[in-house]
């Protein structure tokens, strides 16, 4: 997938020894967006972007050990291993030491002719990595100016982490002209150590340039025209992000001194086996406890009181990450952890003051958000007409944040059916649910529509289901009341071998609140990796009969 971005300029940070002026050059292609004021909290502004960097940067993929040259030299131990068996004769021996002699001079000559070039090489990629790092990044972040907040959003090279710094307008003093609007900003690693250099004793400014869109045809040389070849994962990996955030199952506050010793602990001590989880014990009324594997070490948190409903043990992967958050906590007045389960994704969400950081985590590294994490498809999917959904939108555009049920009451109708509509914007790049604030945000990830029937299925399963509901495969269809816990359903889903017994809980949002199926691939990953194709069959089957419950 091909994303063009037309930028006049580049971003830049100028000042002297007593200010300092960010400059961003937005993409314009898209309608004028821009935005200027002056900051106030100067240095939770500077450590915020700071982390969001960081998540930028992150990429904890496994990458094996380079056994390249130790192959290479096996390869030559064994062809010398050979020639020992020939050496039943002295003449022959003598002749072989001769060789050996000469192939290690034409080896050692070898090496020292071609050593400048090698050394030269690995010199070329270390300056490239350090002058022009923005060349090893994919996609720039994306910017949005709402009535009460500016926001960037960016997601990890290893496509596990998401991030977003949201600023209220507190955040600023001597507010300039804005618009508001969605857009990418030119970005790049200078930019980011030209980050470091804001201090709190130093004016600062923030500039969403508006100059792009005032040149005239004379101007359009100035115009850097960038083209990225995206993968599809990458958009349908940000998609995912706005169905997970409106899962949100167990919520609790940890201090920050909590999570700087959680994160002393991992800095000081290095795994050399799994597992390679923390599992968080919840007890109502009792300090959050944290229990680190393969250690079996017990960090008590006893800032944090845990007043949930009622005793968990709840399991995160790719702990790792969370040192995206290390350069907070001097900053946080404190952090709020949301998990959707054990191996599932979670969010941590920074109280800055007047700014927030939000740090979103697929269930664990290697599972990344758009391979594995196929949660739209445990968001409610009512069918919305056009006209609905042309409503739902065009108030959104007029408000651009709004809450379901605000704009349930607003334009008449069932909040399931606005949540349905809004959830479909998510699912298009056109909004984005806002998890510290509990509303939905208009926002368009790209200029152009998304090529929504390419990314339709977003896993074979859902093609799979899709399929077989199409072909009447799933049969006995039951549902049951279960009052203000929504509907349980269950039914049969004939497959290739035999059939399989299928049965999930629908909530009264429409969410799938627990599904179980006696297919292998739910016996191996429960909903870990999403559901599988007979749970999405049986859902899709009982949405399209109308039983859903308003």
């Amino acid at each position: 997938m091909q994303f063009e971005y037309h930028y006049f300029g580049k971003s830049e940070v100028s000042g002297d020894a007593n200010s300092t002026g960010l400059s961003f050059a937005p993409d314009t292609r898209r309608p004028p967006t821009y935005f200027e004021g002056k900051l106030v909290q100067r240095l939770p502004f500077r450590e915020a972007l700071s982390a969001l960097h960081a998540v930028v940067a992150s990429d904890l993929r496994f990458k094996p050990r380079d056994k390249s040259e130790y192959l290479a030299w096996r390869a030559q131990q064994d062809e010398l291993d050979w020639t020992e068996v020939a050496q039943s004769r002295s003449d022959v021996q003598a002749q072989i030491d001769r060789l050996k002699k000469e192939l290690g001079d034409l080896r050692a000559r070898s090496h020292q002719r071609l050593g400048p070039w090698y050394r030269a090489r690995q010199q070329y990629f270390d300056w490239l990595y350090k002058r022009d790092l923005d060349a090893w990044y994919v996609l720039d972040p994306v910017i949005s100016v709402h009535p009460d907040e500016v926001s960037f959003e960016c997601f990890s090279v290893d496509e596990s982490s998401y991030g977003r710094v949201a600023c209220s307008y507190e955040v600023f003093e001597q507010l300039g002209e804005r618009a508001c609007g969605t857009t990418n900003v030119d970005y790049s690693a200078a930019l980011y150590n030209e980050f470091q250099k804001v201090r709190e004793y130093k004016d600062t400014s923030l500039v969403v340039d508006p100059q792009g869109f005032d040149v005239k045809t004379t101007g359009e040389a100035a115009y850097r025209e960038v083209k990225i070849d995206l993968p599809d994962s990458w958009v349908r990996g940000f998609l995912q992000v706005g169905s997970a955030m409106t899962m949100g199952s167990v919520r609790f506050e940890l201090h920050p001194t909590d999570v700087a010793n959680l994160l002393f602990w991992l800095r000081r001590n290095k795994e050399r086996h799994g597992p390679r989880s923390i599992r968080f014990h919840l007890s109502p009324g009792d300090p959050v406890v944290a229990e680190l594997d393969p250690w079996r070490k017990i960090v008590e948190c006893p800032r944090s009181i845990y007043d949930g409903p009622g005793p968990l043990e709840v399991r995160m992967w790719g702990r790792r990450r969370l040192f995206c958050l290390e350069r907070l906590i001097p900053v946080a007045r404190s952090f709020t952890v949301v998990l959707l389960g054990t191996g599932m994704p979670s969010f941590w969400l920074a109280d800055l003051g007047h700014l927030s950081f939000t740090l979103g985590l697929s269930g664990w590294t290697a599972n990344d958000w758009s391979a594995n994490g196929n949660f739209d498809l445990l968001a409610p999917r009512a069918e919305v007409d056009d006209v609905t959904m042309s409503r739902v939108m065009a108030a959104m555009a007029d408000k651009w944040l709004s809450t379901a049920d605000a704009l349930a009451n607003e334009l008449k109708l069932s909040k399931q059916l606005v949540v349905s509509a809004l959830q479909m914007m998510t699912q298009a790049g056109k909004a984005i649910f806002d998890i510290h604030k509990g509303v939905y945000r208009l926002r368009e990830l790209t200029v152009d529509p998304l090529p929504m029937d390419a990314l339709r299925f977003t896993s074979p399963a859902e093609q799979a289901a899709s399929r077989r509901v199409a072909e009447g495969k799933v049969r006995d269809v039951e549902v049951r009341d279960l009052g203000s816990a929504g509907v349980a359903v269950s039914g049969t889903v004939t497959g290739d071998r035999k059939p399989w017994s299928t049965s999930l809980t629908i909530d009264l949002d429409g969410r799938v609140t627990g599904a179980e199926c006696t297919c292998d691939d739910f016996v191996r990953n429960k909903l870990h990796k999403g559901p599988c194709e007979h749970i999405l069959a049986l859902r899709l089957i009982h949405q399209r009969a109308g039983r859903a419950v308003s």
